[in-house]
């Protein structure tokens, strides 16, 4: 069966934007004037292959490429959507579909999204099918945290960027019960260090 995963870029403590100016539709780019969380996706010098415009360095190239390669399918919740621009009809995976989870309609959605309104279980259980034999990826913050409480989650991969925001986006919503984790890989690269973690069976709430 496929795994189920999520893989996010965040500050040392937990964030994965900063606070916004008032009216600002934009989020992920940090607070204010502060370095952004998501220079590493530019800043080397090994293009990726899977993410055309990506230049990373090597370490982080090629282990995004390995985590990026494994999706067969992407669920993102409403919030993520509407902020990341309606990913303008298709997906945020160059090659993967995307599962919209939401309670409204989304009369816009384009011919890469399907949007499932009864659950977060149910859009887990379509973005497998879509899948086929290889993996699925989560997006957003109380999307994974529902996930989670679910027992629905595979892996959790931080980016973890060395910047303490101090304000803003946090990832993780609250959980109703702690869930265990057990660390797989951890690799320091130019300005992040990938933090894969598996999620224990048995260890939400033990």
């Amino acid at each position: 069966m496929s795994k189920v995963f999520t893989g996010l870029a965040v500050s040392v403590d937990g964030y994965i934007s900063g606070k916004l100016p008032e009216g600002a539709e934009e989020f992920g780019s940090g607070l204010g004037d502060a370095p952004t969380l998501f220079d590493w996706y530019f800043d080397g010098d090994t293009p990726s292959e899977v993410f055309d415009g990506f230049k990373l360095s090597e370490p982080s190239a090629r282990f995004f490429d390995t985590i990026a390669s494994r999706i067969g399918a992407i669920v993102a919740g409403r919030t993520t959507y509407e902020h990341s621009g309606r990913f303008g009809g298709g997906s945020p995976h160059p090659t993967a579909p995307m599962v919209l989870l939401t309670r409204r309609p989304v009369p816009e959605a384009g011919d890469r999204q399907t949007v499932i309104t009864t659950g977060v279980e149910d859009a887990i259980a379509a973005a497998r099918e879509i899948a086929g034999n290889k993996d699925v990826g989560l997006m957003g913050g109380g999307l994974v945290s529902s996930a989670l409480a679910a027992g629905l989650v595979d892996e959790v991969i931080l980016h973890q960027v060395p910047i303490l925001l101090g304000k803003g986006r946090r990832f993780f919503n609250e959980l109703p019960e702690h869930v265990e984790l057990r660390l797989l890989q951890a690799i320091p690269a130019p300005g992040v260090t990938h933090l894969h973690y598996g999620v224990e069976r048995g260890g939400v709430g033990r």
